[in-house]
């Protein structure tokens, strides 16, 4: 397993990050702490979790991936594992986040109340790369980020990054920390994939030119890549098979993952991966480890098994004829997701 740097950090990780949104829900905490085993044991060194997972977000529930997290490191040497975690954005819309009431925001109340939390789940005394899950537009940026430097100067954080953040976004908290004396963000964690390559239109200028590293969260697309979905096929204890009749929200984001366009993306991508001997589902991850701002793609896997395919990407580098293809058909087919 190769390794990338993080930013400008001093944290090298694996290309493969592993994803833990369903530890304690879809996986339940026996079968979470052999995907961990095996995903470790293969080379994958860089954990990624929130205080609000698992998925579905529920009260009874948040807080339980990082618990299970934190029995795994039990044992373990600290050193030898990156972890990254996220503290919630604000409460509003269609989602309530499923901690401190629902009366979330990004301010020093709630961060450091959540560094606290999440270090006691985690059963450490530091967390490697601190993320805020969701941007708080209404608070200005100076707040969260003399926050973020409260924690990360009582030691409890080494670095920090955004996630699910626009360019304008992480432009300025990029220029409110140079100008304030503050820590930058490093990393930003936002969806792409073959599916959705909006971050290539202005993200991915902003990462290079300010060194900032993506770490793409659902490169198969939610699953979809896959072909699981194919042929009207709702397979049984699939995300999306839930989702679909689990309220506006759960509708809504159906709607954008599993649509005519995604559908033939996904069909069309899958030939070529055939041509390639590759699976649909290792053909879509490499094809993140192959853009040169991303420094480690984030999997999934509810099932020990479904580990194999997207392990399998860190051994393949698509050629330049292959991604040429891939670009004609995201040409071809623009914006699936929207």
């Amino acid at each position: 397993m190769k390794q990338r740097r993080l930013g400008t950090t001093g944290l090298t990780v694996s290309e493969i990050c592993l994803g833990t949104m369903t530890f304690g829900s879809q996986a339940d905490e026996a079968v979470s702490l052999r995907i961990l085993d095996k995903a470790f044991e293969a080379g994958v060194d860089f954990l990624d979790v929130a205080e609000i997972y698992p998925v579905p977000p529920m009260p009874a529930w948040a807080g339980n991936s990082e618990r299970i997290v934190g029995k795994w490191l039990e044992g373990r040497s600290r050193d030898s594992v990156v972890i990254a975690t996220k503290v919630a954005g604000p409460g509003g819309g269609w989602f309530v986040p499923p901690v401190r009431a629902g009366r979330t925001s990004l301010d020093a109340h709630h961060i450091v109340r959540a560094v606290d939390a999440s270090l006691a789940r985690l059963g450490t005394d530091y967390i490697d790369l601190y993320q805020t899950h969701w941007p708080d537009p209404e608070l200005p940026i100076e707040e969260t980020l003399e926050a973020l430097d409260r924690v990360v100067r009582a030691g409890k954080v080494r670095y920090i990054g955004a996630s699910n953040e626009t360019a304008y976004g992480l432009t300025k908290a990029l220029c409110a920390a140079d100008a304030l004396g503050l820590p930058k963000y490093q990393t930003i964690q936002n969806n792409f994939s073959l599916l959705n390559r909006r971050f290539e239109d202005e993200l991915a200028n902003v990462c290079r030119r300010e060194k900032v590293s993506l770490l793409p969260y659902s490169p198969i697309g939610g699953g979809v890549l896959s072909g699981k979905y194919a042929a009207g096929a709702w397979p049984e204890g699939a995300r999306f098979t839930h989702y679909r009749h689990g309220g506006k929200r759960g509708e809504t984001m159906t709607r954008r993952f599993i649509n005519e366009k995604t559908l033939l993306t996904s069909e069309r991508m899958a030939k070529l991966a055939q041509e390639c001997e590759l699976s649909p589902v290792t053909f879509a991850t490499a094809w993140t480890l192959s853009r040169d701002f991303v420094a480690s793609t984030i999997i999934g896997a509810t099932r020990v098994e479904q580990l194999d395919e997207t392990l399998r990407a860190a051994d393949v580098t698509l050629s330049r004829e292959v991604l040429a293809q891939v670009d004609a058909i995201s040409h071809e087919i623009l914006y699936p997701m929207g």
